[in-house]
This record gives structure tokens, sequence and C-alpha cells, in this order.
């Protein structure tokens, strides 16, 4: 945890200001909005996260005296219900933690984690990693080999364990109801199911997901009478429950039918860590964000010490400047992220170096303001010795404590397999492993000595939620993303247009985002950036090519006592819900 110093100052409510025009009807009036991508505002709880209903059951869990962890704990298991293809009980993450009274700040890795009785050979058979192709990898994708050990059930009730204040069943009594009751199935489920080829090659999910060999139609009710049982279950016997008791052992039986590696040590050695998030400094802001094995966290800091020295004042926030000194800073904060980053426990990940002021200047020796760095300039610091269907919520309660909570199953729907009995869909974090480690043809994170396949391990990550706190040290950001490598630039985004242009979280959500990584030399954009600004980008040597949406964030922007929360756009379904008590 990082401690922070307490202030205390008079809340101040924003007024809002109407245009009268008086004529001979009275009354009329209206109001010239700034812009169209409207905030929710509240002065007590508020829940944003990527499903409506998920978040109006954390508001019913702060309704009953709950707090911002409590909320988080119902919401975690409620969005695999209503979003099951990146919720999930089945996979793992990072979690921040703000304790408001005792004004410190807390880092939960829940990351999954590598069977004890997985090894090279059972996944790749006798080839090198050198002689490794794309192909070979498909046992890390999908199927039972592609698992790593779940770690949201621990890392959610470890939360609440230390931080809740409402007892777990009452927690998960809404969600156990929503479960068993089921939920209509959207366009958006319908169609993430239909083009998951996985899904179908597994006859549990498939007896889910499916009805007379289709995929479950828009309007049709999905009921979870399975999840509801192991959710039951949990809520009686807690974190023993999953890992110790009748559905760890549900687990080993369908690994050991279907050729997985689980064993019953591997669910009862797991552990969720607790310790303190990494941060920067930001013009007068502290930028709070998930450590190792989070590469995400380290990308996204990197970026924010090579923006620091430039001065924004003079852009506008959609100005090709703008977007090149971004382009450049991520590729440096991708390269930080490409050898050195791993599971702690195994790696000793130098993160002091990776964002130190030396480590800044270095990166800088090639930075040009208006010319595009080849990668072949951006060096990684020498030491002696990833999916898109994530899924983020944010959440505040009344007394201001927080939750910025980033989970995942890695490919949408994870591996496609459900545990039978269980509803339990699991992930594919097998994937994220660097397992062509040594393999000097390589220049990019496949061969990072960090992140190397070891027993036990926990993967690299781009998972980054986000807290910033301002000068006076008061939260005034809360947000994260899903979005594989494309995260830290889609939060990069909203950081900067909140501090750096002043705008609403509406309007810093909703600017066109880019994407650079390295050592690639392809600069991704959303298909809303101005043909202008492109051509300029290209005349600078970057390569623009044309991206899906990048992200989509859910973010709560404090200001002057007042909430303000946002869902993006870029993905259906998602919502803000608040207290309206």
């Amino acid at each position: 945890m990082i401690s922070l110093i307490k202030h205390k100052f008079p809340i101040y409510l924003l007024s809002t200001y109407f245009l009268f025009f008086s004529s001979i009807v009275i009354g009329q009036s209206y109001i010239d909005y700034r812009s169209p991508f409207h905030p929710t505002s509240g002065q007590s709880g508020m829940v944003v996260s990527q499903n409506k209903l998920s978040s109006d059951l954390g508001i019913e869990i702060l309704n009953k005296g709950g707090n911002a962890v409590d909320a988080a704990v119902a919401v975690g298991f409620s969005l695999a219900i209503t979003l099951p293809r990146a919720g999930n009980l089945g996979g793992g993450g990072f979690m921040l933690v703000y304790i408001k009274e005792k004004n410190e700040i807390f880092y939960i890795d829940y990351r999954s984690q590598s069977p004890l009785n997985a090894d090279l050979t059972q996944l790749f058979g006798d080839k090198l990693p050198k002689d490794l192709e794309y192909k070979d990898f498909d046992v890390v994708r999908e199927g039972y080999k592609a698992s790593a050990v779940p770690g949201t059930v621990a890392g959610l009730l470890d939360a609440h364990t230390n931080f809740g204040k409402l007892p777990l069943d009452e927690i998960l009594e809404p969600v156990i109801k929503q479960a068993r009751e089921g939920i209509r199935v959207t366009y958006d489920l319908s169609k993430a199911i239909e083009s998951t080829s996985q899904l179908a090659n597994d006859s549990e999910s498939k007896r889910i997901y499916f009805k007379n060999n289709a995929p479950l139609k828009e309007g049709s009710l999905m009921e979870r009478p399975d999840l509801a049982n192991t959710i039951q279950k949990i809520s009686e016997e807690g974190k023993s429950g999953f890992y110790n008791g009748d559905i760890a052992k549900a687990f080993i039986k369908a690994m050991e039918s279907n050729g997985g590696f689980f064993t019953l040590d591997d669910f009862k050695n797991y552990k969720a860590n607790i310790s303190s998030p990494i941060v920067a400094s930001y013009r007068d802001h502290l930028v709070f964000t998930a450590g190792p094995p989070s590469g995400g966290g380290v990308t996204l800091l990197t970026a924010l010490n090579i923006l620091s020295i430039f001065d924004f004042k003079e852009f506008e926030s959609n100005s090709s400047k703008v977007y090149h000194l971004m382009a450049e800073a991520l590729r440096r904060g991708h390269n930080n992220r490409s050898h050195q980053i791993g599971d702690p426990n195994f790696y000793d990940v130098p993160i002091e170096k990776l964002l130190s002021k030396e480590r800044t200047i270095e990166l800088m020796e090639s930075f040009k303001a208006d010319k595009a760095t080849p990668s072949s300039k951006i060096k990684p610091l020498k030491i002696l010795n990833e999916s898109k269907d994530t899924t983020h919520y944010s959440i505040i309660d009344s007394d201001g404590n927080a939750v910025s909570n980033t989970y995942t199953l890695g490919y949408s729907f994870g591996s496609g397999v459900t545990i039978p009995g269980t509803g339990i869909l699991m992930n594919n974090q097998m994937n994220n492993f660097a397992y062509r480690y040594g393999d000097k043809n390589i220049k990019g994170r496949a061969a990072s000595p960090g992140n190397r396949f070891e027993l036990g391990k926990r993967p690299m990550s781009t998972m980054a939620p986000v807290m910033v706190f301002n000068k006076d040290f008061e939260l005034t950001l809360i947000t994260g993303s899903p979005g594989g490598s494309y995260i830290p630039a889609a939060i990069l985004r909203v950081v900067s247009g909140v501090i750096d242009f002043d705008l609403d979280i509406g309007q810093a959500t909703m600017l066109p985002r880019i994407h650079k990584d390295w050592p690639y030399t392809g600069l991704d954009y959303e298909e809303q950036l101005s043909y202008d600004t492109v051509k300029i980008l290209q005349s600078l040597g970057h390569k623009p090519e044309t991206n899906k949406t990048m992200g989509s964030t859910q973010s709560i922007h404090i200001k002057n006592g007042i909430n303000y929360g946002y869902s993006d756009l870029r993905r259906p379904g998602a919502g803000v819900s608040i207290q309206t008590n």
C-alpha cells in the first residue's frame, strides 16, 4: 500500500448555467452543450462498467450500506453472467483499492498462474523454442492446456476480507439471483458467441451458449443455474469453497479427462498478492497503476514521463503534434516493457530503473519532435544477470473509497472451455508467456527474459487499472480499459485529455486514439482521426494504418466534490449507475 498526505477542503457544488430567452411564450429555454458526450454526474456512489446490468447491481450493494470494495466484488461476479466473453471467475486481473479514511492505496495482483504440472515438452513436444511456428501455439490458445490457474475468486475475496463491510453472502445474493433468473441476450452477446469458434469446440460451452446448434439469439433468455450454484457455494464457504472444495475437484476431474494440467496443489497454493502500486508524477498529479507482472503500467508511466518534458499548453487536443508526441512516447513505453517485465516472484524486475529519470533521458536521446524514430534507434534497458477482450470497471462510494479493477479471460470467451457442473469459463493465459526466450532472431516480447515460461509463474499483462490524484493529494480520476496492447494508449489519451486539456471525462474518452508499439513500424489509428492529421503523421515518417476502435475505458472523474462517470461508446452495453440518495 501507499499512504497519501491527508487534506480537507470544502466541497464546491458546480453550477449549471441556463440561457433564457424571452418571448410571448414564457419559460422557453435550452442548454448549449459544449460536447455531445455527456458524463453522468452524482454526489454519492457511482459504478461504471462495461455492462449496465452489472453497474446497477453494484449500486444495489452500495444502497445496502456496502462500500466500494463490496460493490466491486458484486460487479466482478456479475460480469461473469452479463459479459461472459470477458467478465470472469476463470481468469485473473489487477485491482487498485483506495481507502479514504486511511488515505492509502493498495495493489492486488490476482493474475492467472501457470500450473505446476505443465512443461514445454507437454505443450510443444520436442521442438526447440527457436523452431516453434505460429500454428504450434494453438495448444495455448484454445482447449484445456491453454488455461492458467484462475485468480479472480482469490483476488475479489481477498479484497473483501481486507477492505469490505458487508457479509459476503449478502453481497453475492443479488448476483446468485441474477444467474438463476438469467439475462436477455443482447445483439452484441449473440454476435460475440457467433464469432468465437472455440466455444463450439467445447461440449459444455456449446450446451450453454448455443441452442439447436446455433448461437443464442438476441432477446432469448440465458439462465445460468450451474454458475448460480457455484457462486452460492462461494458465498457460503468463501475462498476455500473454490480453491479447496468441490469446485476445485470439478476442475481437476475435467482437466484429467481432457489432458489439462491442473492439480489440487495448484488450487491450494494459489494466492493473490497485495502490495503497493507503481507511481509517476505528471504535471502536478500522481498517477498510480499496476506494477509487475503488469507491463501495461510500465508502458503508461514511461509514456507520461516522456510527455511531461513537453508543454502541451500551446497545442489543441487533436493536433498532429500531440499525436506524434504520444506515438513516440508510447513506443518507448512498449520498449520498456518488452524485456524486463515479468512475475516479480520469478524475476528481479528493475522497476525503479525502468521508470527513472536516467532511463527517460536515455529514451529521449533518439527522440525527435518532428520525425518518427526508427525502432532500431530505441534500445532496451540493459540489465546484468496479448488479447483485447478484457474488461474494466471503476467504482467510488459516498465516503470516497474507490476501486479500479481490470480482469480478463484472455481471448474473447478465453480458451472456450467451460468446466462441467460449474458454469465457469476458462482463460487462455498460457498464451501470454515468452516461449521463445533466448531466440536472438527476435527483437520483441516473444523472447523476453522477464516473461519466459516457468512453472507456477504469472505471465506479463498489459492490464493497467489507474487512479490519479491532484497536487492536493485528492483523488481526481479512476479509469482503465480492455484492449490488449492498446490498453496503455487508451488510458494515456484519457489521462492526458483530463490533465493537459481540461476536458470533461466524456470529451476525453471520445478523443480519437492512436497506438504505436515496439519494435513494429506501423502507427494504428481510429478512423475518426482526421485525414489531414493522418497525412501530417505520414509526412513525419510514421506509417499510419487504420484500425478498429481501441479499448473501452470506464471512468470516474471527481471534480469539486462531484463524481462524473462515463462509459466509453466504443463497445455497446456499458453504463454508469449512481446512488440517488
